[in-house]
């Protein structure tokens, strides 16, 4: 009997030590109520990241859309007002173009209205008054950009000078200019009339 005994008690104690480690085992793979809570809530913030930053994207580009749209029309507006100034500057420009010129030449239409309404017999004088009023006239031409193209004695050029005849010449030399039939005139650089003249050709 006492043989018997010997040889259950280790039999117990090994069933006893498989319960043991089978629930050890148990207890390592089952998962806490915390730890599962913990997990669930990791996964469900990263949609929620990823759709505010979707939405923060789009509130940028809307924000920079309409700030592009407001600069846009910023530009139309400011070249319609351009436009407009400019539109109006063109038309004073050609209102009162001669402005200035006629401001000038006013003193000679008066000057030419005394000498008229002048009884005199003295015709030395009237003559004087006449040169007095033609250097007055030119002066003022002059001053508006008229300038007299050299013609007698020069060598022709076709870009000034409109030859209308050739003639003999023993004061001048082959190809200069002899006489000055109608004078030529330049306005600010530009033949506004070509001068008309006798060439010589020998």
């Amino acid at each position: 009997m006492a043989e018997e005994t010997r040889t259950q008690i280790p039999v117990e104690d090994a069933e006893a030590e498989k319960e043991t480690t089978e629930e050890a085992a148990a207890g390592t793979q089952e998962e806490t109520p915390e730890e599962s809570s913990q997990t669930a809530g990791e996964g469900a913030e990263e949609p929620a990241a990823e759709e505010a930053d979707a939405e923060k994207a789009e509130a940028d580009a809307k924000a920079a859309e309409e700030q592009e749209s407001e600069r846009y029309m910023r530009l139309m507006a400011e070249f319609q007002n351009f436009k407009r100034r400019a539109a109006r500057e063109k038309s004073d420009i050609h209102a009162y173009a001669n402005e200035k010129i006629i401001g000038e030449l006013l003193p000679v239409l008066d000057n030419f209205e005394r000498a008229l309404q002048t009884e005199s017999g003295d015709l030395e004088s009237y003559s004087k008054g006449m040169e007095l009023i033609f250097t007055q006239l030119k002066t003022a031409l002059e001053h508006a950009g008229l300038e007299e193209i050299k013609a007698l004695g020069e060598e022709f050029d076709p870009n000034v000078h409109n030859a209308v005849m050739t003639e003999d010449s023993e004061e001048h030399e082959d190809g200069r200019i002899s006489k000055v039939l109608q004078k030529g005139y330049k306005l600010n650089d530009k033949v506004i009339r070509p001068s008309m003249v006798a060439v010589v050709r020998k």
